[in-house]
């Protein structure tokens, strides 16, 4: 039997500086991931703004796991707005975008499955990245 319609998809919208270490990158996701119960094997994507398609920490640590990492333009993640727990005005500055890891996680679960998303783990930081994980509505979240 297949139950793979029943598990659900999880998605890890990332934000970083120039020049974030993959360490770095890998750790924030992990403590994040601790907060569900999950851990890196779990995640089905990386997702990011395009203008990090170039960033060797991020591209490293999505090797690294195995992990497509999916990127998307400031006009694809302002569809998400309504939906972030927080609009940094620096982030807006900087990207055109108030949040880039809450709205790439969300953009990127719903590239995947053509489903709504809903953020699970609302934006989380560290000295030079944010982490956001996201799923699909309505699929079973790791607490439940």
């Amino acid at each position: 039997m297949n139950d793979s319609c029943d598990r659900p998809l999880w998605v890890v919208g990332l934000g970083c500086q120039r020049g974030c270490s993959a360490l770095e990158l890998r750790q924030l996701i992990e403590d994040g991931l601790r907060e569900c119960q999950l851990a890196p094997a779990d995640i089905a994507a990386l997702a990011s703004i395009d203008g990090k398609a170039d960033e060797a920490g991020l591209l490293e640590l999505g090797h690294g796991l195995g992990l497509t990492v999916g990127f998307f333009s400031a006009g694809d993640l302002a569809a998400y707005e309504d939906q972030l727990s927080h609009r940094s005005e620096i982030a807006f500055e900087r990207t055109g975008c108030y949040g880039v890891a809450e709205s790439a996680a969300l953009a990127m679960v719903t590239r995947l499955t053509g489903s709504p998303a809903t953020l699970v783990i609302p934006r989380r930081k560290s000295p030079h990245a944010t982490f956001a994980l996201a799923t699909a509505t309505g699929r079973a979240s790791a607490t439940s």
